[in-house]
């Protein structure tokens, strides 16, 4: 039913202003509210704080069914659950009952703030600091490429509160964005996909952040993060699955209607065989993104390399297929007139973001020897 009415609600409302939402690179909150009067943002939160399902298979059901039209308005939903999932896997119960209500509802958007200019796939690398002063934090630093950073009202801030810890000096905060002093955000323009997206620079000079919005125990935050980033994987990995399937959708409408020769290009085992490819590349990787979301749902202790998995081989099939769908449409292919050149351009970031497919790998191959 779900998977039925977000379908509905994508290829209704949603796929008429993908090129539009792409063109013009603005964030498109005709969208989020749109996701808010239909109980969108529910779908990651259980019940007890306004929830819908809490389900990692449902939510990633209804990203892919997002990301098969737009790909910007699927991250929505997908940020939504990664910024809350430090709360929801390690928050106090105070501060479960003060801010998922408000994200359950969509009243409040969140961001997860872990990147920095010299800290990407290096984490335990982070400069910002955290410094106690008496019942809060002062926080210092620079984030890049925060999605949604720069709309956020909620933020989860990782910081260092021991610098010479490395990863394990590590701690997380939740910053209230839009009460917050000394903090400024300036977004990221000129982004080769999901243009629309927000994505942001963080500035924080001082920030003053209440120790109530620690999350956990000073030193804790990286192995937060590593709880959250294997939650939150399977989403980018359906992401790419709906990208992959829009794409491959539009190919096949494609190859039935342009005609060479006399009939139809899909009459010629050439692009066949090309279809073939692009549906087993598809299904492949949508069997591993529900693999890896039920083994979250179960609460497994093998989450991390089946989520690793999913997203290695999820954009990857989002790359090939959204390639292969182009080079189905020849010329046309290449122009902005037909959607499958911004699928193409949307596919890679799900090759980078979350963890590039380098680090996946790094992490599939330790688990296997460890």
């Amino acid at each position: 039913m779900i998977r039925q009415t977000v379908r509905d609600l994508a290829r209704g409302r949603i796929a008429a202003r993908a090129a539009e939402i792409d063109r013009s690179g603005e964030f498109p909150w005709d969208v989020v509210e749109l996701f808010r009067q239909h109980d969108l943002f529910a779908l990651p939160f259980p019940p007890e704080y306004g929830g819908l399902s809490g389900s990692a298979l449902t939510l990633n059901i209804a990203i892919e069914e997002l990301g098969a039209v737009c790909a910007t308005s699927a991250l929505i939903l997908a940020v939504q659950a990664l910024g809350a999932y430090p709360i929801m896997l390690a928050g106090s119960d105070d501060q479960k009952q003060r801010y998922l209500p408000d994200l359950a509802s969509g009243r409040k958007l969140c961001a997860y703030a872990l990147s920095e200019p010299g800290a990407g796939s290096d984490p335990g690398g982070m400069q910002t600091r955290a410094v106690r002063r008496g019942d809060q934090y002062l926080l210092s630093g620079q984030k890049t490429w925060i999605t949604d950073g720069g709309v956020a009202d909620t933020i989860v801030v990782f910081a260092k509160t021991d610098a010479k810890a490395a990863s394990r000096g590590v701690s997380a905060f939740i910053l209230d964005a839009k009460e917050a002093t000394g903090f400024s955000a300036k977004t990221i323009h000129g982004k080769l996909g999901i243009r629309g997206s927000n994505t942001a620079e963080l500035f924080l000079d001082e920030t003053p952040v209440p120790a109530a919005n620690r999350i956990g125990e000073e030193g804790e935050g990286f192995k937060i993060a590593l709880r959250v980033l294997d939650r939150s994987r399977p989403g980018v990995a359906a992401q790419a699955v709906g990208i992959a399937q829009g794409a491959l959708d539009y190919a096949v409408g494609y190859a039935k209607e342009r005609r060479q020769f006399g009939k139809p290009i899909a009459d010629f085992q050439a692009i066949q065989f090309m279809l073939a490819d692009m549906e087993a590349a598809t299904q492949s990787a949508r069997a591993l993104v529900y693999w890896a979301s039920q083994l979250i749902d179960a609460r497994s202790r093998d989450v991390s390399r089946a989520c690793a998995l999913a997203k290695l081989v999820a954009g990857d099939a989002a790359m090939k297929v959204t390639t292969d769908a182009v080079q189905v449409l020849g010329g046309y292919g290449y122009v902005n007139e037909y959607p499958v050149e911004r699928m193409m351009r949307d596919a890679k970031i799900t090759q980078i973001y979350e963890g590039t497919q380098q680090i996946q790998r790094l992490v599939i191959g330790r688990d296997l020897l460890k």
